[in-house]
C-alpha cells in the first residue's frame, strides 16, 4: 500500500469551520519512561526524536456528534508550544495548525470497536500567521 503511517491533511480539510484552543499545553507522557523510572518521562515523536506535546482543541463544526466536538492535536516540538493570545470576548482561543497529520487506529476502548484518528502538528499559529519554524520546516520539505 502507498500509504505508510501519518496522512498529511490540511487545517481546512480537519477543521473546515475553524478550530479553538481549549486549555493549556500540556506534556505527552510516556509510561514506559515513567514505569522504568527515568527522569525525562515526556513522549519523543518516533521520527523526528521531538518532545510531544497535547492540546486540547474545539472543532468549531455544528454539526458535530456529541463528544466529537473536542479533541487533542499532539505537537511535536523540542520546546513546548505557546498558544494564540486569547481575543476579547471570546472564551477560546482560535488556532491553525502547521504540519497537520492524522494516523487512524481501531478504538477498542469502547463497547464496540471504531476507526478513530490521531492528529499531530508541527507547530500551532493564530489565524493568519505562521510560526518561521514550521514555515522553514514546510519549505525544507518541498526542496527535498
Amino acid at each position: 500500500m502507498a500509504i505508510q503511517g501519518a496522512i498529511p491533511l490540511g487545517q481546512d480539510l480537519v477543521f473546515p469551520h475553524g478550530a479553538y484552543v481549549v486549555g493549556e499545553v500540556e506534556q505527552v507522557q510516556d509510561f514506559d519512561r515513567r514505569q522504568a523510572g527515568e527522569v525525562d518521562t515526556q513522549s519523543r515523536d518516533k521520527n523526528t526524536g521531538e518532545r510531544l506535546w497535547a492540546v486540547r482543541v474545539m472543532d468549531a463544526d455544528p454539526e458535530a456528534r456529541r463528544g466529537q466536538a473536542e479533541v487533542v492535536v499532539k505537537i511535536a516540538a523540542e520546546h513546548q508550544p505557546v498558544p494564540p493570545a486569547p481575543l476579547p470576548g471570546l472564551p477560546f482561543r482560535p488556532v491553525v495548525f502547521e504540519g497537520l497529520t492524522a494516523t487512524p487506529y481501531v478504538d477498542t476502548n469502547r463497547a464496540r470497536p471504531r476507526l478513530a484518528w490521531s492528529l499531530k502538528a508541527t507547530g500551532m499559529s493564530a489565524p493568519g500567521k505562521s510560526t518561521a519554524a514550521s514555515t522553514a520546516k514546510v519549505d525544507a520539505g518541498r526542496a527535498a
